[in-house]
């Protein structure tokens, strides 16, 4: 809870005086855009509403009322099986993702996702992996015309970046290039 309380800090106002303490491991993500400023202000606009509620996760229906409609519009279409109601196949899943190459992984983790998908990420319930994330917001900036940049802490090197990909890349950012 208190990563969450942190991260929603740095979302609203930047990093604070009390974050240079912290040693965490940053990765940091480059971008380029026209306009790479409001890249950033949508990509923390969307994840704002998001880590704000993962305290009371809102039921799916609900999401496209609490997020930015832009992005929810850029977010591809929910898979039939999900608006029938239909369970998910995870076993048949997980048997097509580790038959991938990593090329084919990559490919797959890039967008556009589904809403439902990228929420996964983020909901902390036994449906999803929010108690397990494996990156938190930390700072973001433009270097100049074109291009910026978002810093989050992670667990590690590899993570899973595909989520915080989506995010950048809905926001209007492009050739994202991870860094440590």
């Amino acid at each position: 809870m208190e990563i969450t309380k942190s991260e929603l800090r740095r979302l609203r106002s930047g990093r604070g005086s009390d974050d240079s303490q912290l040693r965490p491991f940053l990765v940091r993500v480059r971008f380029t855009a026209e306009h790479p400023a409001q890249v950033i202000a949508d990509a923390r606009a969307v994840l704002t509403s998001v880590v704000q509620r993962t305290g009371r996760w809102p039921a799916f229906e609900r999401w496209p009322e609490l997020l930015p409609a832009w992005f929810v519009r850029r977010c591809a279409p929910e898979h039939a099986e999900s608006e029938t109601g239909a369970s998910f196949d995870a076993e048949g899943w997980l048997r097509t993702w580790q038959a991938m190459s990593p090329e084919q992984k990559a490919d797959f983790s890039r967008g556009p996702w589904t809403l439902s998908g990228w929420l996964h990420y983020f909901d902390p319930t036994e449906e999803g992996m929010g108690d397990d994330r494996s990156w938190w917001w930390w700072d973001a900036g433009v270097d100049g015309p074109g291009s910026g940049w978002v810093e989050v802490a992670t667990t590690g090197w590899p993570f899973g970046s595909g989520s915080l990909s989506w995010l950048i890349e809905a926001s209007g950012g492009r050739d994202l290039e991870y860094g440590a």
